[in-house]
């Protein structure tokens, strides 16, 4: 592993959740990670809903005696969480500390090793009984208003389509952008193949995987000659935290680079011409640090840009 210089810390940023396993989930990636950098302090903490809050992992770094830090994003892609709101908390504790060396990580995006723990959780549901060439994959994304990362998720399920040999593949999204899972799922039923396999491409559980998995439930029940199979999600899958290791090592080579062509905060998109330049800011006030489900069950929501996003995207997670 990378020699990283002394007092240097890790700080992983979730976005966080209302469900618990979720946060379990998150939790269990700082026990891998600090398996594998047992010289380095690390604190993990999210940006809304769950606890503990970004800032204060932060502070326990600082209190611990980090000189640097070194801030994960614990996302796939950048959206607004990784364009936006994760670097407006980093930013505002950096400023606060200006004697610290804080540096902010980029997204995993995609990358080949993810791509094989995508085939690897896709591969553990598969049998013979279908064929593959007869069997539909549908590749479920969480869902943003940014297109960049939208995108993404074609990119991925082209490759896992072509590089698996797949009859067909579809994408849908857990919310926010469409299509929709369900309504995903309703066109790919009209497409005549035998197995349609559903696989979340989404670090952890939440309510939007389990809501996926209900829309697949939903669509078996309406159309019982077709087999449907519910693929498990990357979690913790050892390539995840390869990656993961890697986007730290970035941070110190200064490979850390952003994928910023199809940026819609920095050059102009089709239907979002009006986003270029907007100012950073973080949008996770009201929720950050209000807790999962399990703290109040009774409760329901419905690299350095300088830009923000419109709060316009699915708080579930």
């Amino acid at each position: 592993m990378f020699d990283f210089p002394p007092k240097t810390a890790v700080m992983i940023c979730g976005h966080g959740s209302r469900d618990d396993e979720a946060v379990s989930e998150f939790d269990q990636l700082a026990v891998h990670l600090r398996a594998r950098l047992p010289d380095l302090d690390v604190e993990s903490g999210f940006l809304e809903f769950a606890r503990p809050v970004i800032r204060s992992g932060l502070e326990k770094l600082r209190e611990r005696g980090a000189e640097r830090i070194l801030c994960l994003p614990g996302m796939l892609f950048a959206a607004g969480h990784v364009k936006n709101d994760l670097p407006s908390e980093v930013n505002e504790f950096a400023a606060t500390h200006p004697h610290l060396d804080v540096r902010f990580g980029r997204e995993l995006a995609v990358d080949p090793r993810l791509l094989a723990a995508a085939d690897a959780r896709i591969r553990s549901v598969l049998d013979d009984r279908v064929p593959i060439a007869d069997t539909l994959l549908m590749v479920v994304g969480r869902g943003t208003n940014d297109p960049d990362a939208n995108s993404n998720i074609s990119k991925v399920a082209r490759m896992l389509w072509e590089g698996m040999g797949f009859g067909w593949c579809e994408v849908s999204y857990s919310g926010v952008a469409a299509p929709l899972v369900d309504a995903g799922l309703a066109h790919a039923a009209r497409l005549g193949y035998r197995r349609i396999v559903v696989f979340p491409y989404f670090l952890f559980t939440g309510r939007l995987v389990k809501r996926i998995y209900a829309w697949t439930d939903e669509a078996a029940a309406a159309h019982p000659q077709i087999a449907f199979v519910k693929a498990p999600y990357l979690n913790d899958h050892p390539l995840v935290i390869e990656t993961f290791l890697d986007r730290l090592v970035e941070m110190e080579t200064g490979a850390n680079l952003m994928n910023c062509q199809l940026c819609k905060y920095r050059e102009r998109i089709i239907g979002r011409e009006s986003e270029v330049g907007m100012p950073q800011a973080g949008h996770h006030h009201h929720v950050r640090g209000i807790g999962t489900d399990h703290d109040h069950p009774h409760h329901d929501h419905g690299h350095h840009h300088g830009h923000a996003h419109p709060h316009a995207h699915d708080h579930d997670g």
